[in-house]
């Protein structure tokens, strides 16, 4: 996953569902006229469907209310939005709930557009008003996200700029072909502040992505306060790759980071990886070591050569008491147990150890996740495997399950664009921004169809890594890419029009403060 590893247009909507989602956001508006190239929206994921229409844009003003139909979740997102524009626009934006005026923007949470799914949405824009709907809160948020996309991308500077904030006259219906699009962040090699994995969510949330995997420990680091087990964080996290103070998250801390990726509709997975890659757990617990060299505090790379000792009962109440812990702190459904590169145990042990694991993961009312090694193993229905390198995944889907998909060669974001990029590793090759786009996932594995596809997640580890800034320069403009992948039809998408739309993205992120790479593949 991370190495084997020093060695080596709208397929997925109906035409009847999009149908009836552009009747209702077309019904009475004016007939629609082609988009000329140099007026095409940079909106990433591409939307389901996208009309640009006859008319003057919407542009806001000193009068314009953000109004909100629906519960305190939607009036949040309507928050969320008004503070993402205010400092730019200068302008109050004040929320409110009621009826909608002529030169408003409209957020509406509406039982009757079922069809739209829990994150769909349909936008429409003229002079006269911005009108967004939804079925459910976290629709509401997505759309937010195109709306932000479809202003000037000055707007997301935090200084107020003088000028016209327009929306150009569009209607959109939109909703995603994947319910898992996720991106993962390794925090145990190198250790990011709470700040700096909220600056990574909210690079998630613009591209709507949903999921924030945190891989929270590993041989290098413990990142997790166990409060039944403090030694585990106060020894296990005291130090990281190459050397360093490493830290790790009070429960305070987790709690804040699940709250802040909460408000924006993205759940957060834990990741406890065991039981290999473990080593900075057991350097608080040698006895129950059966790794190939005594369990010490660890600044290196290397992989393979630690494990628990699976058959010691107090193995298991420690994997309970953390299990439980985490799962009480995460409203998020799912635990990920890690599962990969074991290399110290028989295939029985291993067996049996993640037969165990599953069982107290599904004892604190959570569903398992492994990366694709435990699809050797028996797994209950509601296990996720997680693809990386392709050698099991068929065995995995005989326990009725779905995969998460994230080949190396595709999605791993700490792979080097090109040989001369600085940061990263290259044991699954070199990754640019094509190689991450060009593929559909439906057809991308032997004998897996979209069916067996809960969706797709891009990891991002941090051997190389030690800041948010190396993190920014890895996954930009990599991740906004694989999040249409997730998201858009197979049928919307086009390297010739994403590499274009990437480019005109580039200002915004440079408004944000975001560092990114500029690969000769896109169209800067």
């Amino acid at each position: 996953m991370r190495r084997a590893r020093e060695q080596y247009r709208a397929a997925s909507l109906l035409p009847a569902v999009l149908a009836l989602l552009l009747a209702g956001c077309r019904s009475a508006a004016p007939a629609p006229v082609p988009m000329k190239a140099e007026e095409v929206v940079s909106v990433i994921p591409a939307p389901a469907s996208m009309v640009r229409e006859s008319g003057a844009p919407f542009t806001l003003g000193a009068a314009t209310r953000i109004v909100v139909t629906g519960d305190s979740a939607a009036v949040m997102v309507a928050e969320l939005l008004a503070s993402r524009l205010r400092p730019s626009t200068g302008l109050a934006l004040p929320v409110a709930r009621g009826d909608a005026a002529a030169g408003d923007i409209a957020l509406v949470v509406a039982p009757d557009r079922a069809a739209l799914g829990d994150e769909g949405y349909e936008l429409t824009a003229s002079s006269g008003a911005v009108r967004l709907v939804s079925f459910t809160p976290a629709g509401l948020f997505r759309g937010t996200q195109t709306l932000r996309q479809l202003l000037p991308a000055a707007v997301e500077s935090d200084m107020k700029i003088s000028r016209a904030w327009t929306v150009p006259a569009v209607a959109i219906a939109d909703r995603p072909r994947f319910a898992w699009r996720g991106a993962m962040l390794d925090v145990s090699r190198h250790f990011f502040t709470v700040r700096e994995v909220e600056q990574f969510v909210d690079l998630l949330a613009l591209y709507k992505l949903n999921v924030l995997h945190l891989h929270l420990s590993d041989d290098q680091g413990w990142r997790i306060e166990i409060l039944s087990r403090p030694a585990l964080a106060a020894v296990g996290g005291a130090t990281q790759v190459g050397g360093g103070r490493g830290g790790y998250y009070t429960q305070q801390d987790y709690s804040s980071i699940v709250a802040y990726a909460g408000a924006r509709h993205i759940t957060v997975v834990p990741e406890i990886d065991m039981p290999g890659h473990s080593n900075a757990a057991l350097v608080s617990n040698p006895q129950l070591s059966c790794g190939k060299r005594p369990a010490a505090l660890f600044t290196g790379t290397e992989v393979g050569w630690s494990t628990f000792c699976v058959d010691s009962e107090a193995t298991y109440a420690l994997i309970d008491d953390v299990v439980r812990e985490i799962a009480a702190l995460t409203p998020g459904p799912y635990f990920h147990m890690g599962g990969d590169e074991v290399q110290a145990l028989t295939p029985g042990q291993y067996a049996r150890f993640v037969g165990r694991v599953q069982e107290i993961v599904g004892r604190h009312g959570t569903r398992m996740i492994g990366w694709e090694e435990i699809g050797k193993t028996p797994l209950r229905a509601t296990t996720l495997v997680q693809q990386w390198r392709n050698d099991s995944v068929g065995s995995a889907l005989q326990w009725g399950g779905k995969l998460i998909l994230s080949p190396g060669r595709k999605t791993y974001l700490d792979m080097k664009y090109v040989p001369a990029t600085e940061l990263g590793l290259h044991w699954a090759g070199y990754v640019d921004v094509r190689d991450s786009y060009d593929w559909d996932p439906a057809t991308y594995l032997k004998n897996v169809t979209e069916r067996d596809i809960a969706g797709i997640e891009a990891p991002i580890w941090s051997e190389t890594l030690p800041n948010i800034g190396a993190v920014q320069y890895m996954a930009i403009p990599r991740l906004p890419a694989l999040a249409e992948v997730g998201w858009s039809p197979q049928a919307a998408r086009s390297w010739d029009d994403v590499r274009v739309r990437l480019a005109a993205h580039a200002p915004r992120w440079r408004q944000l403060g975001w560092n990114y790479h500029r690969s000769e593949q896109i169209a800067w």
